[in-house]
């Protein structure tokens, strides 16, 4: 079985400046400073943010299953200000999910805004299909607002 997940969040802060955060590792000190208790925290494995770069998610105390994932960054595209990060341990593949990837696309809207397109796509036994309840955008939406709230207040909304 075969599933995609999107959401479309836009921001008021220009797409430059969007992907200059999600383009790069700044991305995890935002989710490390303002979102441990929703995401968890997030330490670099082995790399410098590129294509090849293995990450360490803990998840926050009380979320369900094995309480961490490792994800490889597998596309960073500055051209297209697209990223992918795949899980590879931990997460949902202990669930029991086969792939489990998240993209994160920025668009420019207009000088001062953009739209920050997260997606979610996932493969799993037919078997497994009950699972797919649990994949959802609001993690990644949180992240989006978050980002966009720092990035024009340089402050992130209460979690």
């Amino acid at each position: 079985m075969h599933g995609l997940v999107a959401a479309n969040t836009v921001v008021a802060a220009s797409a430059c400046s969007v992907w200059d955060v999600y383009g790069t590792l700044q991305v995890l000190t935002i989710i490390n400073t303002f979102l441990p208790n929703v995401l968890g925290t997030v330490k670099v494995l082995e790399g410098d943010g590129h294509v090849g770069t293995l990450l360490n998610v803990t998840f926050p105390p009380g979320t369900p299953g094995v309480g961490y994932m490792k994800e490889m960054i597998t596309k960073v595209d500055n051209k297209k200000r697209v990223k992918e990060t795949e899980t590879i341990e931990g997460g949902f593949v202990a669930l029991g999910f086969s792939r489990y990837i998240t993209q994160y696309k920025i668009i420019e809207k207009n000088s001062t805004s953009s739209i920050i397109i997260s997606t979610i796509e996932y493969e799993l036994d037919d078997k497994l299909a009950n699972l797919t309840s649990v994949v959802n955008t609001e993690l990644v939406e949180t992240l989006a607002e978050t980002v966009g709230k720092y990035l024009t207040e340089k402050t992130p909304p209460p979690y």
